[in-house]
């Protein structure tokens, strides 16, 4: 099937549906939190019943988006999950294509014995994990598919300003304000589409990029002055953040967002990586220009995947030094 076809499918599976769950990663970020609720705002649209379940917390920059209240948290009320679970006959897995995304609500995903549904951008899908797998590697962000398929679907009259500022959040923090990722002429026809729905842009860059708090400005600070260390020689940086050194910061989840990217403002510097001690693993993010392929430094060295120039991982053992040592010695290998 084609994606307009695969639309179709998904529309037909929907709209028979009596109760809809929609699930993103651990750690929603901008673009997934905005699939979800762009997707959630539409099915209410529709007159469906529908649930939107993340593993852990929304980051308190993205909490204000429509529906974002509604979300139920996993980590904090697991009993809720597994009703709306044994409710359920559609389950729609939004921006990640492998259960382990999920982390403990992976057994949950697994047992769900009715219809399961992919909608992503990141590549190497599980096939198996869902009857019907929507994956298009070449959008900017799950955000921009998620518009195509619900237009595809023939549901456009519902994509409504709720839904329209939720997609639009999501190009836009998965694509840093359309600095990287973005050069098909097509995001932005889905860009002018959703300004054409009376969102207000001004109002959502103030919500999401310029809505900090002091003690965010001031680890960000410390990570610039203090923790970025240059390796010139592979045209590569790195910047470590210990368990201690957020809470000395009075660290909230969402705080370290597009950390990993100033590096980058550097001239030579070609990938950077952050690596942050947090819920006892070492969590990764790799970022890079050009062909510097992430993805693949992260599925070889970090137990994580993601695309060619943005990717993530872990460890699950507490040892900085052991990882920075692994990322230097593997950094000739793809620079």
């Amino acid at each position: 099937m084609n994606q307009a076809q695969q639309a179709q499918h998904f529309s037909e599976k929907a709209l028979a549906a009596n109760h809809i769950l929609i699930v993103a990663h651990q750690n929603p970020d901008g673009d997934a939190l905005g699939a979800s609720l762009g997707l959630y705002n539409v099915l209410q649209n529709l007159h469906k019943s529908v649930t939107v379940i993340m593993p852990n917390e929304t980051p308190s920059f993205l909490a204000w988006m429509p529906g974002a209240d509604r979300i139920i948290n996993y980590k904090e009320h697991p009993g809720q999950v597994q009703t709306a679970f044994d409710d359920a006959d559609l389950l729609v897995m939004v921006d990640f294509n492998c259960s382990g995304r999920v982390k403990e609500m992976e057994q949950l995903l697994l047992s769900f014995a009715k219809q399961r549904v992919i909608i992503d951008h990141h590549p190497y899908p599980d096939t198996q994990l869902a009857q019907l797998v929507i994956s298009n590697i070449e959008v900017s962000s799950s955000c921009e598919l998620m518009y195509d398929v619900m237009s595809a679907a023939g549901w456009s009259a519902a994509i409504d300003r709720h839904a329209a500022t939720c997609l639009y959040t999501g190009i836009m923090t998965d694509t840093g304000m359309l600095n990287h990722n973005s050069s098909r002429p097509e995001t932005y026809h889905v860009v002018a589409n959703l300004l054409g729905r009376n969102i207000d842009k001004d109002e959502i860059h103030k919500l999401v990029f310029h809505s900090n708090s002091v003690n965010r400005m001031r680890l960000l600070g410390y990570c610039l002055s203090q923790k970025m260390v240059l390796i010139p020689q592979h045209q590569a940086a790195y910047i470590t953040l210990t368990a201690q050194e957020l809470n000395d910061f009075n660290y909230q989840p969402g705080d370290t967002e597009g950390f990993v990217n100033y590096p980058l403002g550097i001239e030579g510097i070609n990938i950077s990586a952050l690596f942050i001690e947090r819920d006892n693993q070492i969590k990764v993010s790799l970022r890079s220009r050009g062909e510097v392929a992430v993805n693949k430094m992260s599925e070889k060295y970090f137990n994580g995947g993601g695309h060619h120039n943005a990717a993530g991982g872990e460890w699950s053992r507490i040892d900085m030094d052991a990882i920075v040592e692994t990322y230097r010695t593997a950094l000739p290998e793809f620079v």
